[in-house]
């Protein structure tokens, strides 16, 4: 049964824990989709906030940095009217030695219903979930190198918004796909969503060499990835990896991958351009392309209030 093999859902194969895209089907994708697409006016209200959480208790816990990520969920908690509580990591009893679980018992103690966790190993929010009472929801806000799922999916939502279907749709995910779990989480829905063609554009050192079997088309050069292109979806690269083994220096990267107007010239005239930030300009994206009339980075990040909206109020309206 489907619930036995995806943690993610509960035996009606409804939608308890946002833990990755992986595995979830289609019609779940729509779904989150579709709620978001109610939630997009309620940043126009003069009030903005719907009841659906009142009286659910909402704990962000970051166990990394975050802006982004960290402020819309906040701001989508509210929105939905639960109390919010911000976990101070650096001075929380994980930093004196409490291990994850003992951590999210006490924080369960005081009646939690979801939590939102960033970390950085691989598979924390997946362990947490499966310690949490029936009542409580897991929302998997980054986890090390393998998913981000309400960046995925918000990444989605801004694609359908500017082209409607993705059954003709040509994506192109460029950069250091190695170490990006927004990657991971945008390939996934983006095969199960049926796009025409995934591409993934970046040096060798910096692209996985498994990445094929998930069913897109690998390409080394920048102007074979972009030719005729109609969603252009650049990555961060980080400081820390633009010296050593994997970059010759940032320079020589943006040289070969950056994003320039001529570049862009490649993709189709209506392409749009995404990052999922921070953005690094004049490494990864020129600033003209940044500021120019084809970028939607923007509009990902005020969609992403209403796709973290819809993950919560769906999650909190089923039980495991």
């Amino acid at each position: 049964m489907l619930y036995k093999r995806n943690p993610q859902l509960n035996k009606n194969g409804e939608l308890v824990h946002l833990l990755s895209v992986e595995g979830l089907p289609r019609e779940t994708l729509v779904d989150i989709l579709d709620r978001a697409s109610s939630f997009v006016s309620v940043s126009d209200r003069e009030v903005k906030k719907v009841p659906l959480l009142r009286g659910k208790s909402v704990f962000n816990l970051f166990f990394e940095n975050s802006t982004r990520t960290r402020t819309t969920f906040e701001i989508a908690a509210t929105r939905l009217s639960a109390d919010v509580i911000n976990l101070d990591i650096s001075r929380s009893s994980t930093a004196k030695g409490e291990s994850l679980l003992d951590t999210i018992a006490n924080l369960s103690a005081m009646a939690a219903d979801i939590f939102v966790v960033r970390h950085g190993e691989s598979g924390a929010p997946y362990l947490i979930a499966q310690h949490v009472a029936p009542h409580v929801h897991v929302v998997n806000a980054g986890d090390g190198r393998h998913a981000h799922p309400t960046q995925g999916l918000l990444d989605m939502y801004t694609i359908r918004h500017y082209k409607k279907d993705f059954a003709n749709l040509t994506v192109a995910i460029v950069g250091d796909v190695l170490h990006s779990r927004v990657a991971r989480s945008d390939i996934h829905a983006l095969t199960t969503l049926g796009c025409a063609e995934v591409r993934v554009v970046g040096p060798r050192t910096l692209v996985p060499a498994d990445l094929a079997q998930m069913g897109v088309r690998v390409c080394h050069t920048l102007d074979e990835g972009l030719r005729g292109c109609d969603v252009v979806i650049m990555l961060r690269l980080q400081n820390e990896r633009m010296s050593g083994a994997l970059l010759p220096s940032s320079q020589e990267f943006f040289k070969r991958y950056g994003l320039t107007p001529e570049r862009l010239a490649l993709a189709k005239p209506d392409a749009i351009v995404m990052h999922p930030g921070p953005i690094n300009r004049g490494v990864e994206i020129d600033s003209s392309v940044v500021d120019g009339r084809q970028s939607v980075i923007l509009p990902q990040v005020t969609f992403g209030i209403a796709v973290r909206m819809a993950v919560m109020s769906i999650v909190a309206g089923n039980e495991a």
